[in-house]
């Protein structure tokens, strides 16, 4: 019986290394010829091998039952087959159901999984990405929307409550690997009109001994928490005060060279960009340099302390003749809820500053930002526009925050008991204070937001977010002056892959 139940261990190792030898057959063919011979000789293989596989059930179920075992030879094996012959021979000579069904259960799993060493694709981030074998090649096709409903009541102008849905974003793109090369490119539908966000290459190497990236094309600059961040990653559905005052008159992204080099517990970057990627080439670009610094003084599994800054220096194109700051306070759906920052003319050059604090400990998180943008003319004094946010959240269900201690920037939550799974996903409660300060302008005004904000991530990849905001404006010009305050509610819906 032991002679046997070697025979039956031997056949199922035969069998298993039969199949695990295929992808090793299959590598680095030496041309397109070879490689089709090698695929036929795979499925030849594959097909002996499925026809032994149902004989041996065949004659086991025989055997289970008292019936004599009924031979089913394979059509198209030859009858002198030497490892058929071993399958009857182990069959007949011993009736072990653990060593046949170990075998069976094996043999299935490898031929479940393909044995052909051709790479794989997985769903983890919410859309397909496909892999080589060895995952030096990749491909992601991805893409957001984000839908919005904002309603705003209590303004002493019956123009500012107003009430609507927006698609806030709505992108569709990809990104991938090229061994060290990266890539990625989003497109942007909005306002009825296309438009190219991110498009840029990117080559993962190293500096000495650090890890460096660097990036060519048009990219999302590196500068303070919220503006470095996407805003599918942002805890509120709008960035803070000092995003936005703190933005460069280029905006948000722009076209040109970055670098950033990745310590233990820090991170250095440096960008030179022009205007973005709508620029449409009848003038000279503005010349902007951005750099950004951050440090983990502490860092343990539980949190860690974040402390940054970072600068700005900007030369206007000859197209920027004046500067008129009016952020947004309340939503990005109502344009008339603002703060004005009065109109500067024959402006020159600009340069920005900003402050970083906080960190995370356990599921809660806390952030403390001050920005300050001096804006210089040819005809009048310089003026300094002024940014505060202060903030913090925690996370109900017990996750991590979504933050990222290696780049300072706002990364995905990863939900424990995503509702995809059955679970309740992740509830996160966050409370943010904006304020504005363009007062050191004769006709400059001010404002400031209190945010109350409910996050419930469904899964990593999608979330339903409500934030409440009082907000209060008091501006010197425009259409909506003096002090007036008011109450905006803000959902929306956001799936991104």
């Amino acid at each position: 019986m032991n002679r046997n139940r070697n025979h039956t261990r031997a056949l199922a190792a035969g069998v298993l290394l039969g199949l695990a030898a295929l992808p090793a057959v299959a590598a680095e063919p030496a041309s397109e010829a070879d490689l089709r011979e090698l695929v036929r000789q795979q499925a030849e293989q594959l097909r002996l091998q499925s026809e032994q596989l149902q004989a041996l059930n065949q004659r086991l179920s025989a055997l289970e039952g008292g019936a004599p075992a009924v031979a089913a030879t394979p059509a198209a094996a030859p009858a002198s087959d030497p490892i058929q012959a071993q399958v009857d021979a182990a069959v007949a000579d011993t009736r072990q159901d653990d060593d046949l069904a170990i075998l069976q259960a094996q043999v299935a799993q490898l031929a479940a999984g393909g044995g052909t060493g051709g790479g794989n694709t997985s769903w983890r981030r919410g859309g397909p990405e496909f892999r080589n074998a060895d995952g030096s090649f990749t491909f992601h096709p991805r893409g957001r929307v984000l839908m919005d409903f904002s309603s705003t009541h209590g303004s002493g102008y019956d123009a500012r409550n107003i009430s609507g849905t927006e698609m806030r974003q709505v992108r569709l793109g990809a990104e991938g690997t090229m061994g060290p090369l990266g890539y990625k490119i989003d497109a942007e539908l909005s306002d009825n009109s296309v438009t190219i966000s991110d498009a840029y290459l990117r080559w993962n190497t190293r500096f000495g001994t650090l890890p460096a990236e660097f990036y060519v094309g048009n990219k999302l600059k590196d500068r303070a928490l919220d503006s470095s961040t996407t805003l599918t990653r942002t805890p509120f559905m709008e960035r803070n005060a000092v995003a936005s005052v703190g933005m460069p008159n280029s905006g948000y992204f722009g076209l040109g060279a970055q670098m950033k080099l990745i310590g233990q517990n820090w991170h250095y970057s440096l960008g030179v960009t022009g205007d973005d990627i709508g620029n449409t080439g009848g003038e000279s670009d503005s010349l902007t340099w951005t750099t950004r610094a951050h440090w983990n003084p502490v860092k343990r599994p539980a949190g860690f302390l974040h402390v940054g800054g970072w600068y700005v220096h900007e030369d206007f194109g000859s197209d920027v003749g004046s500067i008129n700051k009016v952020p947004r306070i309340a939503s990005g759906f109502n344009d008339n809820v603002r703060v004005s920052a009065s109109s500067i003319a024959n402006v020159t050059r600009e340069s920005i500053w900003g402050a970083e604090l906080g960190g995370t400990w356990r599921s809660g998180w806390a952030f403390a930002e001050y920005a300050e943008r001096t804006i210089s003319s040819r005809t009048v004094d310089d003026f300094t526009q002024k940014a505060t946010s202060v903030y913090a959240g925690w996370l109900l269900t017990g996750e991590k925050p979504g933050f990222s201690a290696r780049s300072g920037v706002w990364g995905t939550t990863r939900v424990a008991r995503p509702v995809t799974d059955g679970g309740i996903g992740a509830w996160e409660l966050a409370v943010r204070y904006d304020d504005f300060d363009f007062t050191d302008a004769a006709r400059g005004g001010e404002g400031d937001a209190w945010t109350l904000g409910v996050n419930w991530y469904l899964n990593n990849w999608s979330r339903l977010m409500l934030n409440y905001v009082r907000w209060t404006t008091d501006n010197q010009v425009g259409a909506y002056t003096g002090r007036d305050s008011g109450n905006t509610v803000n959902v929306r819906a956001q799936v991104v892959f």
